[in-house]
């Protein structure tokens, strides 16, 4: 647990680290803002793009040794990025440093239920959701903190001595996996179809948030993914030894777990990208004071997380997830009241419900997911997991984002965001986060509908 926590952490740390870091970078480098950017999308690229690909040979060729590989290469990739020369260099390393971190995100999960009998599933995956959490608190506060003491390249040189430990722990604890007797092709077609497909979904994403979803570049990578995604679906119905079994989506219990999870994270972008907006330009707040509040959530999630997958383990994941998804959706009620009065307790208050509720939902739904697979494919059900996490934030925040402009907008004569009146910006924060409610309320309605399926047999 220790091992395979720490890799998490690194990757959630660095998924989120190097976004406080950016300002610094344009500066230190004399570059454009739009550039430096590619520090960020160039690793969540990779991650997203590869995942599957990356879960599928977890199956094949074991999840021990696949994890160990990632391990070594984030660890040395994140060495190569304190190192870096220019922009360019840091933005290939990054790349790089995505390929150890898809080998992370995608089996972490899938080596903890191999290794924890049924009984402690949800307490282990809970602990995991936890460090999960964890980091995404962690990563504005740690890299303020660093830059401030050192300088920029600290954010990664940090990886280095905790990817040399966590990587002697994995190598010692960690027991072989469970692969399939049978001997196996990896799927090369399917694996390159399916990457081309999530890069231009996630490039697309990127493009209609910076110039619309009317623009023609951001419709013909769009318009990509699709025709992608039937080609990819086409050809996997055919495949004797597909990169991903698409019999795993007859169960339902596995299938809308995993269209829960993307509803999920689609609500959590929106509070992730929008909530730094309303601090800042609503309330004034400094950035110190901003990063401190937005930690607020994800600790909360982060100390309820083992809880929910100990309560998981002795009445059921259902139950538990669906609790989590109600108080979720009290929390984005709660947080669609904020307005210009707002003080840091009545922020508090107002964003603990979702905090607790995403700890309480996480641990029992992944719990849930991976329980319904056999052995030897919990390596493609933690991709696809992972995925799930992944495409609904990319899809989250863009959405998200797009209608908080548009609701703006309407309620100001500004032509950016950034330049509308307080009102306007209370006006659009309100009317997302009743759309974000509704969402995580039809979350919750797939969960209970589960849950009785459940409880039938």
């Amino acid at each position: 647990m220790l091992g395979v926590g720490l890799g998490v952490l690194m990757f959630t740390l660095d998924t989120s680290i190097v976004n406080i870091a950016l300002p610094t970078l344009v500066k230190v480098f004399h570059t454009s803002f739009a550039t430096i950017q590619w520090v960020v999308l160039s690793y969540l690229l990779v991650v997203t793009a590869l995942v599957l690909g990356a879960a599928r040979l977890g199956d094949m060729v074991g999840k021990k040794s696949l994890y160990l590989g990632g391990l070594v290469l984030f660890t040395f990739s994140s060495l190569l990025c304190g190192l870096a020369p220019g922009e360019g260099w840091l933005i290939g390393f990054r790349a790089l440093q995505g390929l150890g971190a898809v080998m992370i995100s995608g089996l972490g999960a899938a080596i903890v239920t191999e290794v924890f009998p049924t009984s402690e599933r949800g307490r282990a995956v809970g602990i995991i959701g936890a460090v999960v959490s964890l980091g995404i608190a962690l990563g504005p506060t740690v890299g303020g903190l660093l830059i401030r003491i050192s300088d920029w390249r600290a954010i990664f040189l940090v990886n280095v001595p905790i990817g040399i430990f966590a990587t002697f722990v994995v190598f010692r604890s960690v027991p072989p996996s469970v692969t399939n007797p049978i001997k196996q092709k990896f799927d090369v077609l399917g694996a390159l179809i399916m990457t081309v497909t999530l890069v231009c979904f996630a490039l697309g994403m990127t493009e209609g948030q910076n110039h619309g979803f009317g623009s023609p570049r951001t419709l013909a990578l769009l318009a990509i993914a699709i025709l992608g995604l039937i080609s990819f679906l086409w050809v996997e119905a055919r495949m004797k030894q597909p990169m991903l079994d698409l019999r795993l989506f007859r169960n339902l219990q596995f299938s809308l777990s995993l269209l829960t999870a993307v509803l999920v994270f689609i609500a959590l972008a929106g509070v992730i990208f929008l909530t730094p907006f309303f601090l800042e330009l609503v309330l004034h707040y400094p950035t110190q004071k901003v990063g401190l509040l937005l930690a607020v959530s994800p600790v909360l999630g982060g100390i309820v997380a083992p809880f929910s997958g100990n309560l998981s383990d002795r009445f059921g994941t259902r139950i538990i997830s669906l609790i989590g998804l109600l108080l979720m959706t009290v929390g984005c009620l709660s947080i669609s009241t904020f307005n210009a009065h707002l003080t840091e307790l009545g922020y508090i208050v107002r964003v603990a419900p979702f905090g607790i509720g995403l700890g309480m939902f996480q641990s029992p739904n992944n719990s849930a997911i991976l329980g319904e697979v056999s052995p030897e494919r919990l390596g493609i059900a933690s991709g696809l997991l992972s995925l799930s996490r992944t495409l609904g934030q990319s899809t989250g925040l863009a959405v998200m984002g797009t209608v908080f402009a548009v609701l703006t907008l309407s309620f100001a004569s500004a032509v950016d965001v950034t330049k509308a009146s307080p009102e306007a910006l209370v006006f659009g924060f309100q009317g997302t986060f009743h759309i974000a409610a509704l969402l995580l309320l039809s979350a919750a309605a797939l969960v209970a509908f589960l849950w009785r399926m459940k409880r039938r047999k």
